[in-house]
């Protein structure tokens, strides 16, 4: 299994300069639950932290799109990984995951 969520550092010549925070940010439930509201073409206020996401409609080829997205904001983060929590996926769960050190 990989670590999650490790920053991807783009040192010191990086666009974010030398004094750039090494966590990256935007994995907060409130980020994730507008992500996946406009992947679901829903309301982010009708995705709920404790939601079942599979309930709402997110099957596997949404979740590989996520993947992908948040791998390309500095995520290291694995399909299986987000699968095999061992919770059903939700906001919170899903946040822990991807914020976690």
């Amino acid at each position: 299994m990989t670590s999650p969520a490790e920053p991807v550092s783009a040192g010191p010549a990086g666009p974010a300069g030398p004094a750039a925070d090494s966590r990256i940010t935007g994995f907060d439930p409130d980020t994730l639950r507008a992500e996946i509201a406009e992947l679901l073409g829903e309301d982010p206020e009708d995705v709920r932290d404790e939601d079942d996401l599979r309930d709402l409609g997110l099957d596997s080829m949404r979740v590989m799109h996520l993947v992908e997205t948040w791998r390309a904001r500095g995520a290291r983060v694995e399909f299986a990984d987000l699968a095999d929590l061992g919770t059903a996926p939700t906001l919170l769960a899903w946040s822990a995951y991807l914020t976690r050190a």
